[in-house]
């Protein structure tokens, strides 16, 4: 039996990602809040008609920052969704709606808690002496 394939909207959004990466990179956002954004995940509804871009920016930022880079890619997603249809030649081409990627901090906040436990001197040894 031959494997499957990837869904459409995996593939349309892989190819989204790359492109606003390149856009990113490139510095075609001009707004300063945009600045050292890094698009990390895009996840496609089923009939492509809305692409939820989650983004990062490089160095360790607050939440007011957070909230800043997001409004600004918001306010700049009209021209990048006009140039995405023109690189990828997409008949429709979906809605980009903005969000902040909290895998990182989620992780980061597990490896710190689990740090503390292995350096905790009363890890249990004690109570069954």
């Amino acid at each position: 039996m031959a494997q499957k394939g990837f869904r459409r909207a995996d593939r349309v959004s892989e190819r989204i990602r790359s492109e606003l990466m390149d856009l990113m990179l490139r510095g075609s956002v001009r707004d300063p809040a945009a600045k050292d954004v890094v698009v990390s995940a895009v996840r496609m509804t089923d009939d492509l008609s809305i692409a939820r871009v989650y983004v990062r920016v490089l160095e360790e930022i607050d939440t007011d920052r957070q909230e800043a880079v997001v409004a600004a890619l918001g306010r700049a997603s009209g021209f990048l969704r006009h140039e995405i249809g023109q690189r990828l030649q997409l008949r429709h081409v979906p809605k980009l709606e903005f969000y902040w990627d909290e895998v990182v901090d989620s992780a980061l906040r597990i490896e710190s808690i689990l740090q503390e436990i292995r350096e905790d001197p009363n890890d249990g040894s004690e109570d069954s002496k």
